[in-house]
């Protein structure tokens, strides 16, 4: 029996979880396969001293290594939040088929806050895109973490 994309969804909030343990920003991918994950992955940008190790770009690198493909047709990503233009160009490159994110990120969202790039006319792949996901799940993970920053600071 297939999953819905809130249980999809809930195995990538595990992966943020992972993420905040590790005082990396908590944001956490699944990438889905004819109803299997082929690959789960979390923000490790701190850990790894690696500027695109965004939690999408480590499961579309995963998912990649794992199918012996760089193109991730019949894919569906899931993202606690919405992709930034770097990750966005990832999932445009990698022509995943369908981008499933928890909640907007109104700083650096490429696929509908700030920008739509992965809806530009120009482009020759579009995946569907579908936000909202557990949004409020997702965006708690966030919030939780950067009041926890800012109480360190203090």
């Amino acid at each position: 029996m297939e999953m819905t994309h809130e249980q999809y969804m809930e195995l990538a909030l595990k992966e943020a979880e992972k993420a905040a343990g590790l005082g990396e920003v908590p944001i956490g991918a699944v990438i889905v396969k004819d109803g299997q994950v082929i690959a789960k992955a979390h923000n490790m940008r701190e850990q790894w001293l690696d500027a695109t190790a965004h939690a999408e770009v480590i499961a579309i690198r995963e998912a990649c290594e794992k199918l012996r493909n760089w193109r991730l047709s019949g894919c569906t990503l899931y993202v606690t939040v919405e992709p930034c233009p770097m990750c966005a160009g990832a999932i445009y490159n990698s022509r995943l088929d369908t981008v499933i994110f928890g909640c907007r990120d109104n700083r650096a969202g490429a696929v509908e806050s700030l920008f739509n790039v992965l809806s530009h006319p120009l482009l020759n792949h579009q995946p569907q895109v579908i936000g909202g996901i557990l949004e409020d799940k997702c965006a708690a993970v966030v919030k939780k973490f950067f009041a926890s920053c800012r109480a360190e600071e203090k």
